[in-house]
Parts: C-alpha cells; structure tokens; sequence
C-alpha cells in the first residue's frame, strides 16, 4: 500500500486495498467491510490504537503487502456484493470472519455485537450461517469452533465495546445471570425513568458503564441524576469505570456485592417496570429496529448516530 495513505483514515485505507483486488478477484471482508457497509465501531484499530491491516477474501493469489492481511479460504460469489463501487463479502460472513479471527472470545462477542448496533447482521441470521458452515464444508475454517461457541454470547443492543466487555465481566468473571442489555426502566405511572447499560431484573440492579466522556460537565449531571432516580424507585445501582477493566477479579467482586445488596423485591411489589407503555416502540432487537420508518431511525436511534 502506498506509504501515503492515513493509517488513521479507516476508509482511506480501505479503497487502497480494493485498489489491489484484481476484477472479479475478491472482497474486502471482515472489520473493514464491516466500516465500509456502515459500522460505526469499525475504524480498523486494535485496544492499543495501533492500525490493523486490512482484510482481503481472494479467488486469486497476489503478494502480500503491508497493511493486508490476505485470506484464501473458499469464497462463495454470492458472499460478495458491491457497495459504493467496491467489492465487499456480505454482513454475516464479513461478521463471521471478525469473529473467527479475533484475539480472544470476548473480542469476538463485541464484534457481532457492534455489527448489530448498526443493524447489519442479526443473531438468526449469524446462528444459521454458523449452522451451515458443516454442510457447506466450512467446518474446517480457522476459528470457526470459537465462533460458534461465542455465538452463545452475543447480544443485539449493546451500544459500546467497553459496555460489551462489563456485560462479559458480569457473566464470565462474576458468574452472574445474563442481565438485559438497555432496557428501558419504567416507573408504575408508565414513566420512563432512564435506560441503564445493564439491568439485573431479578435482583435490581442497574449497572452503567463511565468512559470519560461520562465525567465532565452536562453528560456527566445527567448520570447523576438518572442515578438518583434509579435508586429512588429501589434499583441497586453499580458505576463501572474506564480503569475497572484492567482488574476483573475486583469487579467481579463488586459486581456480586452490588448483586447482594439488592432488595431483591417480587414484581409485583417493585416501584419500577420493564414493561413499557402502549405508546413506547421498542428498539431491543435488529428485527424491530429494521422495521423503524426513516422519521422514526432518526428519531428513536439519534443516540447511536452520535
């Protein structure tokens, strides 16, 4: 690739690599066709900020190159479409590949679970191309047994990375319930008290997730008071830090005792609800958020544009 080319311009890099693909000859795949159909949290770079090459799926063979990383495994055409003149493999299978070549299982999870923040791939629709993978002779493929076991994992609103590693801490370290992920709290009134991160239903707890953005200034007042009205209508509340992810034995821990100090309290006895008003349109899945108008996406998902 041209030492010219902006590591720091996910599509900049992208069309450069396209521009190797003989015609006919391949796809961009994985997080950079994922960037280029639209993913928002698909800028090409690793937990350290460092540029990670980009993915090429080939039918012919071409020379390495620094920045790509080159991928001969069957290609089916009809993996591929062209989006804004460049040849990319399709939401699932570009989502399967992130996910088969991660670092880790839980980068795995995140993977699939920011390609649904954008509503390119839903978890059916990954569940059967994974379940095909031994019809289809695709068994065999690097990664595909921790893809398939991370599938178990995914989730399709999450709304940040660092929000996905909390919710993996609270399962896999603490040895937690699966909680639900941005859920909208209720108060009995039909109320919308606030949308935590993570809500333990069972136990009440909400948990939030506080990167820096979250610590300065007016965003920082509204947590605080979304805080105080969570624990007003008896929700046990938890604030996962930045700096938290770096001990997760010690959140582990906090997470149980929030869990603990939990009232605990029957439904029907709760001051507060996940059960929305009639007038509420839910936004919980890719299915329902697929089937939004135009007016309603720019409305109800204005907080996924930013």
């Amino acid at each position: 690739m041209p030492s010219s080319v902006d590591a720091t311009i996910a599509e900049q890099r992208i069309v450069e690599a396209a521009a190797v693909i003989p015609s006919g000859g391949g796809a961009i795949t994985g997080w950079a066709a994922l960037c280029w159909l639209g993913g928002t949290w698909f800028q090409g770079t690793n937990a350290a900020g460092e540029p990670l090459p980009v993915d090429l799926a080939m039918w012919s063979d071409i020379r390495q190159q620094r920045g790509l990383a080159i991928c001969e495994e069957r290609l089916d055409p009809r993996e591929v479409m062209e989006v804004d003149g460049l040849p990319v493999t399709i939401p699932v299978r570009s989502v399967a590949f992130a996910m088969r070549y991660a670092a880790n299982p839980r980068d795995a999870v995140a993977a699939f679970d920011m390609a649904a923040f954008n509503d390119l791939v839903s978890k059916d629709e990954l569940v059967t191309y994974v379940g095909l993978a031994p019809r289809e002779g695709l068994s065999g493929w690097t990664g595909m047994p921790s893809c398939r076991e991370s599938t178990g994992l995914v989730d399709e609103n999450a709304w940040s990375p660092r929000e996905v590693g909390t919710r993996l801490g609270w399962e896999l370290d603490a040895g937690l319930p699966r909680p639900l992920t941005n859920v909208p709290v209720f108060d009995r009134s039909g109320n919308h008290i606030g949308t935590p991160d993570l809500l333990d239903p069972v136990a009440g707890v909400a948990v939030e997730y506080d990167g820096a953005m979250h610590l300065q200034g007016a965003r920082r007042a509204r947590d605080v008071r979304r805080e105080e009205a969570f624990r007003q209508v008896g929700l046990e509340c938890l604030t996962v830090l930045a700096g938290d992810s770096s001990n997760r034995p010690l959140l582990a821990r906090r997470m149980i005792a929030a869990r603990e100090r939990a009232l605990w309290l029957p439904e029907d006895a709760r001051r507060w609800t996940i059960q929305p008003s009639p007038w509420w349109i839910p936004t919980l899945t890719v299915a329902q958020r697929r089937a939004l108008t135009e007016s309603q996406r720019a409305r109800l998902l204005r907080h996924r544009a930013a």
